[in-house]
């Protein structure tokens, strides 16, 4: 029991001359890393349209289900964003959400991203469900937000599908493989060759039918 005292009190004497590590929040708060994951938030285009088109892939990649989205058309005399549609309804409950960053990765067009925003208390569980217009920036900013440091820059040789080439969507140059920022890595075989456990393998038996099996 005595030997427990001593190092416990070794730790202690140990520690006494270091710089406490705790800040005096909130008059004092810590630098955040740049990959800190907090409230979400909704990006514009420069021209100040909505990046979201309403494709509810955010919603459908969120393994805690805490994006609910309802879309609506765009017409020219209403036109919200680029595309055919927009979120008229962006709710996101962050009572449910776990962080885990899967809403921005699934997004074609860049448009939500969680940032350094972490002062989320509240009294009342209602509060924390965020609305779209708590969630979109406000008129005449446009940002790509944490997108800078959580995706890496694609091989210059590659073609870019929209948005990321024109900063705009306007339905050009899209594709299937447009998941996360757009950007298609370089192309890569999808088989190994290994010529030594090549030679090992099956050989196919031709029969007189002319099948192969």
């Amino acid at each position: 029991m005595s030997f427990d005292i001593i190092k416990g009190l070794a730790t202690t004497f140990k520690n006494i001359g270091k710089k406490p590590t705790t800040v005096s929040y909130p008059e004092e708060e810590r630098e955040l890393p740049a990959r800190f994951r907090g409230r979400h938030v909704l990006h514009r285009y420069e021209n100040g349209l909505e990046r979201c088109v309403g494709c509810y892939l955010c919603a459908g990649a969120c393994p805690a289900d805490a994006i609910y989205i309802e879309a609506e058309e765009n017409t020219e005399e209403h036109r919200v964003s680029p595309g055919e549609r927009y979120a008229k309804v962006f709710d996101v409950n962050l009572l449910r959400c776990i962080f885990c960053g899967y809403c921005e990765a699934a997004c074609p067009t860049g448009a939500i991203t969680l940032e350094h925003e972490y002062k989320l208390a509240a009294y009342y569980p209602e509060d924390m469900v965020y609305h779209k217009e708590q969630l979109l920036e406000p008129e005449g900013q446009a940002t790509v937000g944490s997108s800078v440091v959580w995706f890496e820059s694609p091989p210059s040789e590659v073609a870019q599908p929209v948005p990321q080439s024109r900063h705009v969507f306007d339905g050009s140059q899209a594709s299937a493989a447009a998941v996360g920022l757009g950007d298609l890595p370089t192309d890569e075989p999808v088989l190994l060759k290994d010529e030594e456990q090549d030679e090992y393998r099956r050989k196919f038996q031709h029969h007189e039918d002319g099948e192969d099996v």
